[in-house]
């Protein structure tokens, strides 16, 4: 509207109160914290064994944590009777249920305005028990139970999924426990262009037996939905989905296709440099210093780096490694193409060559030729299945390194896991239709 309508001040609207069915009495405010003294809106006097009308008897204080205002850490102080059966004898208090959960030291209000700080501001625990005026555990506990109820174990959670993703991840950089987990991630709004990737879930371990009972765990009309599964190489997220999803399409992602191209002219680099040079390579030796300038793609490398590249060829004697580099500049080249058809036609030309025709002293050239080759179908399947990348998935990779290092604390795997899945499992939309 145009013109602003005031009311009356009201403690009780503005802390959010009254959606807790509670009422507000009285405040102090201090420097370090504020107190708000409230009660019972609608105090409910009957036996809830008889029914008969129950006698006040006394009135006991409960605190509870609430949302901070100006992030000074509020305080509901609750003032609410105990009652007396006068047929039965029986004592109960009034009910605080729309206040808080049993035994919980944090209101509804306070838990929401913590799951939406940990969910869409990113903020670590820490951060959100200096906020509520708690100890870490209390808040930690407190909102991975909230999020685990209202989020993490809703049923509709997993609908809509279309294309997944997979990969492992390294959560425990340390000799002991485990290092590694599965993370599955829905790209189905990637592919069809109408928001970001979201994260599925994390399954400890890293294997074939890992994906499949994940997979097998969930039910079928869910799998008959799914088309496409983006993976990398590793061939035990292949084989399992190849048995529990026999339907869907199996696609090998751009980045670790052009990865192995990379990898196979770092490895001829470096035996050719050990083969002519008889050591490691140094700042003065050509290959070393060519050593970025060769994974460049050839259409963004400037003009030095050209001139650099013609230097490095002119000697025989760094002839296979100008092979391979030709091998990885066409990978390159053919992902980059503007039209699908035209890339799938140039790798598929690429893929037959270097699979038939190696010549000989050029293990990395074959080694690389054999594994495009054996898993030829699911590299190309990318041109018919444009935006089924699993480059969103490594990109969330990168967003839960960052969470394992910023969280100051994580207890285990499952807290980690818990942590993740509310952070990066596309919550926030939903969050923000709630505030």
């Amino acid at each position: 509207m145009l013109n602003s309508t005031f009311t009356e001040p009201d403690l009780t609207t503005f802390t959010g109160l009254d959606g807790l069915g509670l009422t507000a009495i009285g405040q102090c405010l201090g420097a370090a914290k504020a107190e708000i003294l409230c009660h019972v809106t609608t105090p409910n006097p009957w036996c809830r064994t008889c029914g008969g009308e129950g006698t006040p008897r006394d009135t006991v204080t409960r605190r509870l944590a609430h949302q901070p205002f100006g992030w000074r850490p509020t305080v509901l102080v609750i003032k609410h009777r105990r009652y007396r059966c006068g047929h039965c004898q029986r004592v109960w208090r009034e009910d605080l249920s729309r206040a808080a959960p049993e035994r919980q030291k944090i209101s509804r209000t306070g838990l929401a305005w913590a799951l939406n700080g940990l969910v869409c501001q990113h903020l670590s625990v820490s951060r959100i028990a200096e906020g509520l005026g708690v100890t870490w555990n209390t808040a930690n506990d407190a909102v991975l139970a909230e999020g685990q109820r209202l989020l993490i174990d809703d049923p509709a959670r997993f609908s809509g999924v279309k294309v997944l993703g997979v990969d492992e991840h390294v959560w425990r950089h340390t000799r002991t426990g485990d290092k590694y987990v599965t993370v599955i991630v829905d790209l189905t709004a990637v592919r069809d262009g109408t928001g970001t990737a979201r994260l599925l879930d994390m399954v400890p371990g890293r294997s074939k037996a890992v994906f499949k009972t994940w997979l097998a765990g969930q039910d079928d009309q869910w799998k008959q939905g799914i088309d496409v599964v983006a993976m990398d190489g590793f061939t035990g997220f292949k084989t399992a989905a190849a048995e529990e999803l026999p339907h869907a399409v199996e696609v090998l992602d751009p980045f670790h296709v052009v990865k192995l191209g990379s990898e196979a002219l770092d490895q001829t680099r470096q035996r050719v440099q050990r083969e002519q040079h008889g050591r490691r390579g140094r700042k003065d030796d050509p290959l070393y210093k060519c050593r970025r300038t060769l994974t460049t793609g050839l259409s963004l490398a400037t003009d030095k780096q050209k001139a650099k590249l013609e230097d490095l060829f002119t000697a025989p004697e760094y002839e296979p490694v100008q092979l391979v580099w030709s091998v990885y500049q066409k990978m390159v080249d053919a992902y980059r193409q503007p039209k699908p058809e035209i890339g799938r036609w140039a790798l598929e030309q690429l893929i037959n060559g270097v699979g038939t025709k190696v010549p000989k002293g050029l293990p990395e050239l074959k080694k690389l030729g054999g594994t495009l080759r054996r898993r030829k179908t699911d590299i190309l399947a990318y041109f018919d299945h444009v935006g089924s990348s699993n480059g969103p998935t490594e990109a969330l990779n990168g967003r839960l390194e960052h969470l394992r290092g910023i969280a100051l604390g994580f207890k285990n795997l499952t807290h980690y896991i818990a942590r993740s899945l509310l952070e990066t499992g596309g919550f926030r939309p939903w969050l923000h239709s709630q505030s």
